[in-house]
C-alpha cells in the first residue's frame, strides 16, 4: 500500500543583517546625535569667544516701581546689585511677543546657577493683570525668583522704555501697543550694556556671552 508522502512547509527564515546594512542604520542614528552634539560644542565656543571682549555702558536706568505677577511691588530697589536682563511684551499679542517669551525663558537653564534676573514688562497692563501674568508666566515655566513680569501704569511704563531704555513703546491706530523686539542686559550698577534683537538667530548667544562677561566683571560678592 502506497502512502503519499506530507510534506510540512518550512516557517520563513530571516536572513542575517548584513554588516553594510547595520552599518547604515547606525550612521541614521548617529547623524543627528552628532550633529546636535557640534551645534552644542560650536555655541560653547562662541559664547566662550564673545564673553572676552569689553562691554560698553550705554546709559542709566532711572528708578522705578511697578507690580510683579503675585501682585507686589517690584522695581530698582529689588533689582539693586543684580545683573539683569529685560524685554518688552503683552499677553495677547499676535506678533513677535511668543518668540520674545520663548527667547527669554532659552535663557533660564543656562542662567539656572546664577543670580542673573528676568524681568518682562507688559505694555498692556490694563489687560495684563497679575493674574494674567502669573498664567502667562506659567505657561513659560517661568522660574519663580528670576523671571518677573511687571505691570503697572502704562505712562511709567512707555516712558521707561522710550526715556530709559531708549526703545520704541506707542499705541497704533487699531489701539494695539507698538514695542520694540530687542532683548536688554542691565549691570549691577543699572547701567544697560548691551541690545540684542529676540529675531536674530545668534541673539541668545551672545546674550550669554555678554551676561557671563558682567558675571566675572561683577562678581555678586563684590556688590551684594
Amino acid at each position: 500500500m502506497n502512502a503519499e508522502a506530507s510534506t510540512t512547509p518550512l516557517a520563513p527564515t530571516r536572513s542575517p543583517i548584513s554588516g553594510r546594512a547595520l552599518a547604515w542604520k547606525l550612521t541614521l542614528v548617529l547623524i543627528p546625535l552628532l550633529t546636535v552634539a557640534g551645534l552644542l560644542f560650536l555655541r560653547h565656543a562662541e559664547i566662550s569667544r564673545l564673553a572676552n571682549h569689553k562691554l560698553p555702558k550705554l546709559g542709566a536706568l532711572p528708578a522705578f516701581t511697578l507690580t510683579d505677577q503675585n501682585g507686589r511691588p517690584f522695581g530698582t530697589k529689588q533689582l539693586q546689585g543684580k545683573i539683569w536682563i529685560a524685554d518688552f511684551i503683552y499677553t495677547t499679542c499676535p506678533g513677535p511677543c511668543p518668540m520674545i517669551s520663548s527667547r527669554m525663558s532659552e535663557t533660564q537653564k543656562p542662567l539656572r546657577e546664577t543670580d542673573v534676573k528676568l524681568v518682562s514688562f507688559s505694555v498692556d497692563p490694563a489687560h495684563d493683570t497679575p493674574e494674567v501674568l502669573r498664567g502667562y508666566a506659567a505657561k513659560l515655566n517661568a522660574q519663580p525668583g528670576r523671571w518677573e513680569f511687571l505691570t503697572g501704569d502704562k505712562g511709567t511704563i512707555y516712558r521707561l522704555s522710550r526715556d530709559g531704555f531708549k526703545l520704541a513703546a506707542a499705541t497704533a491706530a487699531d489701539g494695539q501697543p507698538v514695542h520694540s523686539t530687542r532683548m536688554i542686559l542691565v549691570d549691577r550698577t543699572g547701567q544697560i550694556r548691551g541690545y540684542y534683537d529676540a529675531t536674530d538667530a545668534d541673539a541668545i548667544t551672545r546674550l550669554l556671552a555678554d551676561a557671563n562677561h558682567l558675571r566675572r566683571e561683577e562678581p555678586a560678592s563684590a556688590t551684594s
